[in-house]
């Protein structure tokens, strides 16, 4: 008989960080199986009942982003056929959010055609964090609720950083910078910004600085950090104008390519990165690297979701 508990789904993309989100749930990963046939097909098989239960599937976009896509269609097409009451797509890193609007000619809009495959699997809901453009929500015909990762950073900020109150707050292009004064207004801190030119995407070529940060902590604020190029070149700038050091705070930490070579050979203190996608192979090839949990948000924002209280809470307190 069902009692229609949390059922908890976990893809190949991310399993620690499901571990981590059941443990906080006081509940086990439910059993699934997740194999690929020869000629690379996927197939799942979800070893127990979820007739009439409370399904959430966790499956980050990261690593071999396209199979745990399919993946994580997959296992939300097998929980409908298999009579789950309401399935939650957990993404803490949303696949393909960058590709969010027709930039240039002939260009795709891939995060709309992401939100339609996971509707036409049979998503009910949906539960990601930070968003690379907020509007992507508008893309889903069902409920969609963009955490932030901004709580979690300014308690990261005051805990971690010696010195933070004579720091400023830099965001490495206008695009981030509302996310940046947000982090500064509520720190009571100053904010500066870098313009930078681009030749072509993952080439930035010079960059500008607006705002002082002679003698103070810059502490450099973004999304996503890819392949670092931006970080490198914005903290050699900020250091070119007098900065004391140089921190950068990344929600989604991708770091592919030669990322970690940047961070190691760049004048950065300390990247600092959520484990939004995993990075513990990572962090033995880069010492500058550090971590933000933030298993307890997605969790407590599953919890709220089961029991039908207000996630809106989750929007400006960290939880511990």
């Amino acid at each position: 008989m069902s009692s229609n508990s949390i059922r908890i789904l976990a893809g190949n993309s991310h399993p620690a960080l499901a571990k981590l989100i059941a443990k906080r749930l006081g509940t086990e990963l439910a059993n699934v199986t997740v194999t690929k046939y020869s000629n690379q097909e996927t197939a799942v098989t979800i070893g127990e009942s979820v007739r009439d239960e409370d399904v959430y599937v966790i499956q980050s976009g990261c690593g071999e982003i396209n199979d745990h896509l399919m993946e994580l269609l997959i296992m939300i097409s097998a929980c409908k056929t298999a009579s789950a009451r309401r399935i939650t797509a957990v993404l803490p890193c949303f696949p393909y959010a960058r590709q969010d609007r027709k930039d240039k000619s002939r260009a795709p809009i891939s995060a709309k055609l992401v939100a339609n495959m996971l509707t036409v699997a049979g998503a009910d809901h949906v539960i990601t964090m930070d968003l690379h453009a907020s509007q992507i929500q508008g893309f889903f015909d069902c409920p969609v609720d963009n955490l932030y990762g901004e709580p979690s950073v300014l308690r990261y900020i005051r805990e971690n950083v010696p010195n933070w109150k004579n720091a400023v707050i830099v965001s490495p292009d206008a695009g981030g910078a509302k996310r940046a004064t947000s982090i500064a207004d509520h720190l009571d801190l100053d904010f500066a910004l870098i313009h930078k030119e681009r030749k072509k995407a993952n080439e930035v070529s010079r960059m500008v600085l607006v705002g002082d940060v002679k003698d103070k902590v810059a502490i450099l604020v973004d999304d996503m950090a890819d392949t670092c190029g931006t970080l490198g070149l914005a903290a050699k700038t900020l250091m070119d104008n007098g900065a004391a050091s140089v921190y950068a705070i990344v929600i989604h930490g991708v770091l592919s390519g030669k990322a970690l070579e940047v961070i190691n050979n760049s004048v950065l203190t300390r990247v600092v990165v959520t484990n939004t996608i995993p990075h513990a192979e990572k962090k033995k090839l880069c010492p500058k690297l550090d971590t933000i949990d933030v298993s307890a948000v997605l969790a407590e924002a599953i919890r709220r979701t089961h029991n039908g209280e207000s996630v809106s809470y989750l929007f400006g307190h960290a939880t511990i």
